[in-house]
């Protein structure tokens, strides 16, 4: 499995010195396998004063690598929750695999055209290669994102809106990603970009209006997705939030689980979640807000309407929204407001199970922005509280290794010990250390261990103060104060068996506790002042793979590719490296020196333990080129090892219009695994998870093809033909009537008014269940079984946004039974379905 961390993430308020990222990566079941590095992502600054953020940087799917971290985050540099691995994929855009092919991506192909010229070039392009031009900085900086370039394509964009069709086939992603890039090199670069007048606000919001406005950025469909979370993420960029607080709320009334199954359309949701986080520092908002709290209730609505996704891949989507609600609690003309709302949200989830993450959102809220009235939320010492609640298990390893943990059984804490006590004197008898680096003080290591990444995620922010986009995070303190100490917060993962108990990163992390108490003396800020991030990194990397005796099979397969001389590796920050050069190669790196140079890396440590960084780096960096065709012979005695022949394979279920997917891939020869999937349905969408569901909008026969990579980037494909069914048409003369296992098409009402059914159930039918799906608006479900139902008269009802219900009751006894829709929204096209 690949060991890639990316530590882009993290807020912008904390300073690279102060994060210490660690090796890991993906495998079956986690987030894409290469997460593009992201310059100066940014977080969260401080609340109070308000202050701008950063635009948004290269979008991302979040990552599950591990960083480590000297101190506690600040509340206002925690970001909001995303969800890591529910994701179904990028839409298919075949039109831009030509233009790859054809068209050069430079910042100088952008620099050098203006006015039309440049909006073409872009419509063009890819976005892909648009994407590259976040990092540009300087005079390429100027050249590419000066205003003169960003005016024609706002107008562009305007143009492109008025008769967009719901897809990419015009560019205009390119052109809605070109403006975000604009937005968020200016702000960061602007000494040489120059300043943007009221000119460029105003042509891009025509732009997004334009866009707003057509019916197509509506459409529910893989084409358009993409496309709409991107312009959401602009309105940010651009500080237009207060413009566009309709379109977020529009955006969380629309949303109904049948946007699950289309790639990439909850994106649109959890970007209007990031844009609303953001904007509690936009003056601008907070006065809309104030003037009108409309957002404040449709939050509030949403949450309390969709606690049923709660514990499911949309938990974030829930306890997001919370969050925003609740970070509003800082603004005094709105806490009245507010913190009744918050208290309806405590009381309608716990600290522990399914509802825990809406239930932590909130009371970290109310802990960080109005703790003097904790005792009216019940949140009161929050991190020792959750604490209790979430870690129960304490084991001793050692008098310096403890584990907590939420639910390890007695052999995974005896597991978990035997590994790390071992690890702890192979480490030592590797890079000769006689004993702790004296004066140096950290005194044990306590390794925290979630359950689940989903726990990680609800319960960590609150109880250590830390980010989780990652894979785990090692705080390792100030070993210049007395009783310092270290910890690391992880979880288990399903993907995780080569580590003990599948604990994702156990020993990776583990290492790094290692490095500080045997070779680095000082804080991290020290350690980092010079090139070492080839060491930092690439010894936990060799030494959790080597100690453990897996093989690192992303290294392996990148070692005949001589991506990196040596010399070029002893170079390597954390601002100059990807996560390639960081890890699989920083594992080269060491493995290479202590195979063929341990005198060299024996003289480095000697610097290291005593805090001398500049002597250890004059160490290796006057090697300068001289190693350089030795490590590349050796590399190509590395190579062909982990190759292997994936075979590509899948099992499928299909249920009325959905189908799920299994995949039943295997690899054989070489030690590779299965890393990626790419699935083709057959009606343009695509999904990139192991074992993806989708919602055809049609019945028929369709051609669904599977191609998967393994880690020696080796791919396979198969095709299989899978056919879906719609539900039978209810016969009955009557339109009110339904049948049993049948459906009427095509149901509408207007806003407040109600569409009538009965059904007439035999004796010994134990069991109705009623859907509804399809169609536009918004539609209620409603149940009685004695009279028809209505919004005032109903036994069980469904009532989500949207026009997706479900109900099931329980029948004793013969006799007509009532259902009707209601019209939260005028709505159309609906089907209502029946099965008992």
């Amino acid at each position: 499995m690949q060991r890639r961390p990316f530590f882009g993430h993290l807020a912008a308020g904390l300073t690279a010195a102060a994060l210490f990222a660690a090796g890991c990566g993906t495998a079956q079941a986690a987030p894409p396998a290469s997460a593009p590095l992201v310059v100066g992502l940014p977080g969260h600054d401080p609340a109070h004063p308000p202050a701008p953020y950063a635009p948004m940087g290269v979008s991302t799917d979040g990552s599950d690598q591990d960083a480590v971290q000297v101190g506690r985050l600040t509340p206002a540099q925690l970001p909001p929750p995303r969800p890591l691995a529910h994701r179904t994929g990028q839409a298919a855009q075949p039109h831009q695999a030509v233009r790859a092919a054809a068209q050069s991506c430079t910042p100088a192909d952008f620099s050098s055209r203006s006015g039309a010229a440049l909006a073409a070039y872009l419509e063009s392009s890819t976005t892909d290669c648009v994407n590259t031009l976040f990092a540009v900085t300087g005079s390429a900086a100027h050249g590419v994102f000066q205003q003169s370039q960003v005016l024609p394509v706002a107008q562009a964009m305007q143009q492109l809106a008025a008769g967009y069709q719901g897809d990419d086939s015009s560019g205009i992603q390119q052109l809605v990603l070109f403006l975000r890039a604009a937005y968020y090199v200016q702000f960061n670069d602007a000494a040489d970009v120059g300043s943007y007048d009221a000119s460029v606000t105003s042509a891009a919001t025509a732009a997004m209006d334009a866009f707003f406005a057509n019916p197509h950025s509506q459409d529910v469909t893989a084409g358009n997705a993409p496309i709409l979370g991107e312009a959401v993420t602009l309105t940010d960029s651009a500080d237009t939030d207060a413009h566009y607080i309709g379109l977020y709320e529009h955006l969380y009334q629309s949303y109904n689980s049948s946007w699950d199954a289309v790639t990439g359309m909850d994106n649109a949701v959890y970007n209007a979640n990031s844009a609303l986080w953001r904007a509690v520092n936009n003056p601008a908002f907070v006065s809309a807000v104030t003037a009108d709290p409309g957002v404040i209730k449709t939050l509030n609505g949403f949450v309390l309407g969709h606690l049923d996704l709660l514990g499911g891949d949309n938990t974030n989507m829930v306890s997001g929204a919370g969050q925003d609600l609740a970070s509003y609690i800082q603004v005094p003309a709105l806490r009245s407001t507010v913190q009744p709302l918050m208290i309806g949200m405590l009381n309608a989830s716990k600290p522990a199970g399914p509802t825990a993450a809406l239930w932590v959102a909130v009371a970290q809220q109310s802990a960080d922005f109005d703790a003097a009235n904790c005792a009216t939320y019940g949140t009161c010492d929050l991190p020792t509280k959750l604490r209790a609640a979430a870690l129960p298990i304490s084991h001793t390893c050692s008098p310096t290794l403890t584990v907590s943990a939420e639910s390890l059984d007695p052999t995974q804490l005896a597991a978990v010990c035997t590994s790390l006590t071992n690890e702890a004197a192979w480490f030592q008898k590797l890079v000769k250390a006689t004993g702790p680096i004296p004066g140096q003080t950290i005194t044990g290591e306590n390794m925290v261990v979630f359950s689940s990444r989903q726990d990680y995620q609800v319960y960590a922010p609150a109880i250590f103060g830390i980010d989780t986009d990652n894979g785990g995070l090692t705080v390792t303190g100030e070993p210049s104060q007395a009783g310092n100490s270290s910890y690391s917060v992880m979880y288990q993962a399903p993907y995780a068996t080569d580590f003990p108990a599948d604990i994702w990163n156990l020993n990776h992390e583990f290492t790094h506790y290692l490095d500080a108490v045997y070779n680095t003396r000082g804080d991290f800020t020290a350690e980092t002042a010079v090139p070492d991030v080839w060491w930092i990194e690439g010894i936990a990397e060799y030494t959790s793979y080597t100690y453990r005796g897996v093989p690192d099979t992303e290294a392996l397969t990148d070692a005949p590719l001589h991506t990196y001389a040596l010399s070029t590796l002893f170079q390597n920050t954390y601002e100059n490296s990807d996560t390639t050069r960081t890890y699989p190669w920083g594992y080269l790196a060491v493995r290479y020196m202590w195979e063929r140079h341990p005198d060299v890396m024996a003289a480095m440590l000697g610097h290291f333990r005593t805090g001398d960084y500049t002597g250890g780096y004059q160490v290796y960096n006057s090697l300068g080129t001289r190693d350089d065709a030795d490590f590349a012979s050796w590399l190509n005695g590395l190579s062909g090892s982990a190759a292997g022949t994936p075979k590509a394979a899948f099992t499928q279920t299909v249920t009325g219009l959905t189908a799920a997917f299994h995949d039943t891939s295997t690899e054989t020869g070489g030690t590779a695994k299965i890393t990626g999937w790419k699935w083709a349905f057959g009606d343009g969408a695509t999904a990139t998870s192991a074992n993806p569901q989708h919602a055809y909008a049609k019945p028929g026969s369709y051609t669904v093809t599977l191609t998967v990579t393994d880690s020696s980037k080796q791919t396979a494909t198969t095709s299989a033909t899978v056919t879906v069914t719609g539900p039978v048409a209810c016969t009955g003369a009557d339109p009110r009537l339904l049948g049993q296992n049948c459906a009427r098409t095509g149901q509408s009402a207007a806003a407040g008014g109600l569409d009538y059914f009965y059904l007439y159930l035999q004796a010994g039918t134990t069991t109705l269940k009623v859907t509804t799906s399809a169609g536009t608006g918004s539609a209620y479900l409603y149940y009685d079984p004695t009279t028809w139902a209505t919004g005032t008269n109903h036994t069980a009802a469904s009532t989500h946004s949207g026009t997706t219900q479900t109900l099931t009751v329980t029948n004793t006894t013969a006799g007509y039974r009532y259902v009707s829709l209601y019209g939260a929204t005028a709505f159309s096209g609906v089907t209502v379905s029946t099965s008992y």
